[in-house]
């Protein structure tokens, strides 16, 4: 990439050296002798206290493009094809597996989308939060129990020292996915990957969650990317957006530029379906059919099969990362018109 090119995040060039760069990355599945595009050259920056939201709906790439940042893809089926992720100015694609479980849990960590399955539950939860100092920090057990401890107040769990000794089937859902927040920022990580933190929760605990990671954030000075498909989720809480569609980055922004004046439709698209108080009364117009296979992506624009405002052009040619505002860029044939148009309405 030039320096001079939009990049796909609107963060600043390569000469600032950010926290974590993901530039071009590309992942593919070899599925039933067939290739599988799952993310396509995607590129973002993370900064110290910054948060990322990274947004689409399922299938457009954004849990594989996280999985293959910390590390943790099963390869085959997927393999990287393509693309460089910089920790501080260090690549880690390519790093052999003794030192990517270094950087995990200690440089990088992850909140996953499922807290009961991602808690081991036939051990304690005590013993899950204790074991990370027992192995990256060489804690004694006792030790190692009281930072646990510690750990659950940080993320407010009432009387942590009467549920050290509870399963992960014991708590609510919103208590597990504490639990799993306290487990990622346990050794204090430079970046955090929070994939749907807020997964079938009701929305009050998903509002209590997303100000538990804001002030991890704030508290640590930890880089926060959120993986979501929900726009409402992050609203408050992310610096900038990227939205991903089959794959590829459809627009990103800052993310108040972004609500305020979406250049893509497919973003428009996603907007138009998030109820807001502010529009009481007015239909919610969800996008019409489905995102395409990845194994048969469309020739051209991978949304014009969707797209109200496609034409002709959009069939044949693939658009370009169009920049329409500072930081603010749109893969549509048409990103100055959209982006006008939302300003106008």
């Amino acid at each position: 990439m030039t320096k001079d090119a939009p990049r796909a995040d609107g963060a600043p060039g390569e000469d600032e050296a950010p926290l974590l760069a993901v530039d071009g990355l590309s992942v593919e599945f070899r599925v039933r002798g067939q290739d599988v595009r799952a993310v396509n050259g995607l590129s973002y920056t993370l900064a110290e206290g910054e948060t990322v939201a990274i947004l689409g709906e399922s299938g457009s790439g954004k849990s594989v493009a996280a999985q293959a940042v910390m590390g943790i893809l099963d390869t085959p089926p997927a393999r990287i094809t393509g693309g460089s992720v910089r920790l501080r100015g260090e690549e880690l694609l390519g790093l052999p597996e003794r030192r990517r479980r270094e950087y995990r849990g200690e440089r990088i960590s992850m909140i996953f989308q499922d807290a009961l399955s991602a808690l081991n539950p036939v051990f304690t939860v005590g013993d899950q939060l204790g074991e990370m100092f027992q192995v990256h920090r060489g804690m004694r057990r006792k030790a190692a129990r009281a930072k646990a401890v510690e750990l659950m107040e940080r993320v407010r769990i009432p009387s942590p020292e009467q549920r050290l000794g509870d399963h992960p089937h014991q708590f609510s859902g919103g208590m597990r996915q504490r639990i799993m927040i306290a487990m990622a920022v346990a050794l204090e990580p430079d970046v955090l990957i929070a994939d749907e933190p807020t997964t079938a929760l009701d929305v009050t605990v998903q509002a209590q969650i997303m100000r538990l990671l804001a002030d991890m954030r704030d508290e640590l000075r930890t880089g926060l990317i959120l993986i979501t498909h929900d726009l409402g989720v992050v609203a408050g809480v992310a610096d900038r957006i990227v939205v991903m569609y089959a794959g590829s980055v459809a627009e990103h922004a800052p993310a108040r530029e972004l609500y305020a004046r979406p250049a893509h439709p497919y973003t428009k698209g996603l907007l138009a379906s998030v109820p807001r108080l502010d529009r009481r009364g007015a239909d919610l117009v969800p996008i019409k059919g489905a995102p395409p296979n990845p194994a048969a992506l469309p020739p051209g624009c991978p949304f014009h099969p969707r797209c109200p405002r496609a034409e002709a052009v959009c069939a044949v040619e693939r658009p370009p990362l169009t920049p329409v505002a500072p930081g603010h860029a749109a893969a549509c044939h048409f990103a100055e018109e959209v982006h006008g148009a939302a300003a106008a309405g």
